[in-house]
């Protein structure tokens, strides 16, 4: 967005964070409970200590300490001595491993449920569409940027690729990790990549003219 000259509001690439940690915290949940009726059990379950548990797994923990620093402190200093000399190599390093991992999940994934695929390819345009429609109401309501709304659309649509996989493993041991690495990082960050952001952009062009 930066090289297409798109200005938006500096604090808007924070609200990740804070869609990304109910997301997930959700999903365990959901997936909990869904389980316990599964096995057939009349046991009640606990939300609260799934909840807690999460939140204390390393991933949600480290995003809970970043959003703390950045109360905190000074965002320049720490952009200045730790994110930009270290965070950009250690995050390409990251992603490397999470794209051959996810390639070697690819084969896998035709042997789980296919709507899982079908899923990832929809999910990233559905769900930027739906935080376009809110970001277009924010603005209108409180003069949010058009190129907030892009980025609030773009945070939607993407995958939980480095938060995702150890917060699943950590909080839903039985899931097949072919599910949610193959089909996020195989098909829905690509998807999201190459024709969510495009879409979005074009999209506020014609809404908020150039």
């Amino acid at each position: 967005m930066e090289s297409e000259n798109i200005n938006y509001e500096h604090w808007a690439p924070a609200l990740y964070p804070f869609m990304d940690i109910p997301a997930l915290v959700v999903a365990i949940v959901l997936a909990n409970l869904y389980l316990k009726r599964k096995d057939g059990s009349d046991e009640k379950v606990k939300v609260w200590p799934i909840i807690k548990e999460s939140l204390q797994g390393s991933a949600l923990s480290a995003m809970l300490f970043g959003i703390a620093l950045g109360l905190l402190t000074r965002p320049e200093k720490v952009y200045e001595g730790f994110y930009d000399p270290l965070f950009r190599g250690l995050l390409s390093i990251l992603m490397l491993v999470m794209g051959m991992e996810a390639y070697t999940r690819l084969h896998e994934l035709r042997r789980v449920a296919h709507w899982y695929a079908v899923y990832a390819a929809l999910a990233p345009i559905f769900h930027g569409l739906i935080a376009f429609g809110l970001g277009y109401i924010a603005h209108v309501l409180t003069g949010f940027s058009p190129g907030g709304v892009v980025l609030l659309a773009v945070i939607a649509s993407s995958s939980s690729d480095i938060s995702g996989p150890p917060t699943l493993r950590a909080g839903i041991p039985t899931a097949n990790p072919s599910a949610y690495v193959g089909a996020s990082t195989s098909v829905g960050t690509p998807v999201a990549i190459a024709i969510s952001i495009p879409l979005y952009i074009g999209l506020a062009q014609a809404v908020f003219g150039n």
